[in-house]
């Protein structure tokens, strides 16, 4: 079954990255907007739709049209978390496909490692929270620590499986001269590295960086235009189970199985096809349920299916092939860049990471505490 060939990501870039001092989320954003504009061989005229997320006072596509000079005919302001972007793919496709629009542009920016904004006390519990911050659950890795020890309960997982996913992914980083952390780690270093929240360790944990990124998406009839090989949407799902950790409805099972079925069944494509996957790192354990729930392997063999360092480079299963959000940045939403990098790979664009021959790639973004998830499907022809 050939998926049918409605949008194409035509454009994707960054903006800096670490530490950017001086430089508002906008400014990051307009960066990482213009050079993904530029690598598409479009310019801001040419876009009629705005996407956008994140954690601003006011409405963030409005501020954002406004400050690129956008008057868009179609907006989206979708924010379920780091997989909102993976979101926008699809409803992206969805506006497309009703001819709403013929160019959109999907952005992210943070400044939260300039800002310390990790470290500021968090808001007034609301709902379901008050049962949560009052009694000293860390938001967010308390909610992940708490999933990672049911899952070592269950299934008898170690803390040496998930060091596993840090070192591969860290060896990745090495590849790539845009990741934060680049010296190499063993699974040693990671179970020395302290404890933040068991039992994930420092090192199972994602980095807290400033950052930008855009991807441009374009229709059927536009992306033969761009100035680079389209990257075709073949499939997406999404769905979100809960908003609290307490309302999670079981602690090793993430939306992912709803959302990458969805993906599968629409792409018209297996598992073994794909070259690529991309996959939200905010903690090891948010990777070893994902691959479980997208049906990589069955619940409770994630540990053995990321042992021997199956997904670092030169392993049969290349996976978060820059560097992660455990190693390259995690400006605090990092579906986006899950995005970027898949696009690149299956353009062939990677260089020293660039997976041979890559055709099909899967990406999955996670938002909040294994809360949302959304799945793309990208193919190239």
């Amino acid at each position: 079954m050939k998926s049918e060939r409605v949008a194409a990501i035509v454009g994707v870039a960054e903006s800096d990255l670490g530490e950017t001092p001086g430089k508002t989320v906008l400014q990051l954003q307009a960066q990482a907007a213009k050079a993904a504009l530029e690598d598409a061989g479009l310019t801001k005229d040419d876009v009629d739709a705005v996407f956008t997320a994140g954690n601003w006072a006011w409405s963030p596509p409005m501020m954002l049209a406004e400050y690129l000079g956008i008057r868009p005919r179609f907006t989206d302001g979708t924010n379920i978390g780091g997989s909102s972007f993976e979101a926008h793919v699809g409803h992206a496709v969805a506006g497309l496909r009703a001819g709403l629009f013929d160019v959109a542009l999907v952005t992210y920016g943070s400044t939260q490692r300039s800002d310390r904004s990790r470290r500021r006390p968090p808001a007034s519990p609301q709902l379901t929270a008050q049962f949560e911050l009052p009694y000293g659950l860390p938001t967010p890795v308390g909610a992940y620590a708490l999933a990672a020890m049911r899952h070592m309960h269950q299934y008898g997982t170690t803390s040496e499986q998930l060091a596993e996913i840090a070192v591969a992914t860290r060896k990745w980083a090495m590849l790539n001269e845009k990741a934060m952390m680049r010296e190499p780690i063993t699974i040693e270093d990671v179970l020395r590295s302290r404890w933040i929240a068991e039992p994930l360790h420092l090192l199972d944990c994602c980095l807290v960086t400033d950052g930008g990124g855009a991807v441009v998406i374009a229709s059927a009839r536009k992306a033969p235009l761009a100035a680079k090989r389209p990257v075709w949407v073949l499939g997406h799902g999404e769905t979100h189970t809960h908003n609290t950790i307490v309302n999670m409805p079981d602690l090793t099972v993430t939306g992912a199985r709803e959302s990458g079925r969805r993906a599968f069944e629409m792409a018209g494509v297996t598992h073994d096809e794909l070259d690529v996957v991309e996959i939200y790192d905010s903690f090891t354990i948010t990777v070893l349920l994902t691959l479980e729930a997208l049906g990589f392997c069955k619940p409770g063999e994630g540990g053995a299916f990321v042992s021997g360092q199956r997904t670092a480079p030169g392993g049969d299963f290349p996976m978060n092939t820059n560097g992660g959000g455990l190693s390259y940045c995690h400006p605090g939403m990092y579906g986006i860049f899950l995005l970027i990098e898949a696009v690149r790979q299956l353009r062939g664009e990677c260089g020293p990471r660039q997976v041979p021959g890559a055709r099909l790639a899967l990406v999955h973004g996670t938002g909040g505490v294994l809360s949302s998830t959304a799945t793309v499907i990208l193919g190239r022809d």
